[in-house]
């Protein structure tokens, strides 16, 4: 009875994702398809790669015959983020064994945002289960909306225009809904006036690797002191 508690908790949990990840999985599904690439891409993409947007970047990147030295520059700028991610999560994976490759593969934003509150495992029994269950879900979602959008993509014809910035949309809400559902801004503050100062001194196209570096030397100086205070 327990298990199936936690399975719920974990399903109604990813439900709001699960909205956003199958437009937006179909969304991708379609740009690949507008690009030459089959809903057989789409799924072995989101299944293997499963960055978001980064799969957006890997369209241009795969289409256009990038160098492996591009796409790997690429690589760390669109998920860089994901070093502050893990940072944060050191403490609330241990001990998870044999799924904790697959649990740090599949920590993208959303999934983040549902696991690393304590808020969200209130009344959890078992939050190995929980955790792998969030995780596995999203992807299902996300991978599902790829396929979709794959297939309507050679049925259907669509104006593509724009579409990826829908991320960028999601990913602001994330970041409100953190905001309000916390009252320790602290980590926020520091990325965006870190983002805001490499913004001024590095100019837009070259702010965004010093941005990461100055924001997870933050973070770790942030972690380090808590550890010796306590």
């Amino acid at each position: 009875m327990t298990k199936g508690n936690d399975i719920k908790k974990a399903f109604i949990a990813t439900i709001p994702v699960m909205t956003g990840y199958l437009v937006l999985g179909m969304g991708f599904g379609i740009v690949l398809h507008s690009k030459g690439l089959g809903f057989i891409w789409a799924i072995a993409m989101s299944g293997f790669i499963y960055a978001g947007s980064m799969q957006y970047a890997a369209i241009n990147l795969i289409t256009g015959g990038a160098s492996i030295l591009t796409t790997a520059l690429t690589t760390l700028m669109v998920n860089a983020r994901h070093l502050f991610y893990g940072i944060s999560m050191i403490d609330k994976y241990k001990g998870m064994g044999k799924i904790k490759p697959y649990l740090i593969f599949a920590l993208t934003d959303e999934t983040y945002s549902l696991v690393c509150s304590d808020e969200s495992t209130k009344g959890v029994e078992n939050k190995k289960l929980y955790y792998l269950l969030v995780s596995l879900f999203n992807q299902i979602y996300w991978v599902a909306g790829s396929a979709v959008g794959g297939l309507l993509g050679e049925v259907i014809p669509f104006n593509t225009e724009g579409i990826d910035f829908a991320l960028t949309a999601l990913f602001v809400t994330i970041f409100v809904e953190q905001w309000l559902s916390t009252e320790d801004h602290k980590p926020a503050l520091t990325g965006l006036s870190a983002a805001v100062v490499c913004l001024l001194i590095f100019g837009p196209g070259n702010f965004l690797i010093p941005t990461m570096i100055l924001i997870t030397a933050a973070l770790l100086l942030r972690r380090r002191k808590e550890e010796i205070n306590g």
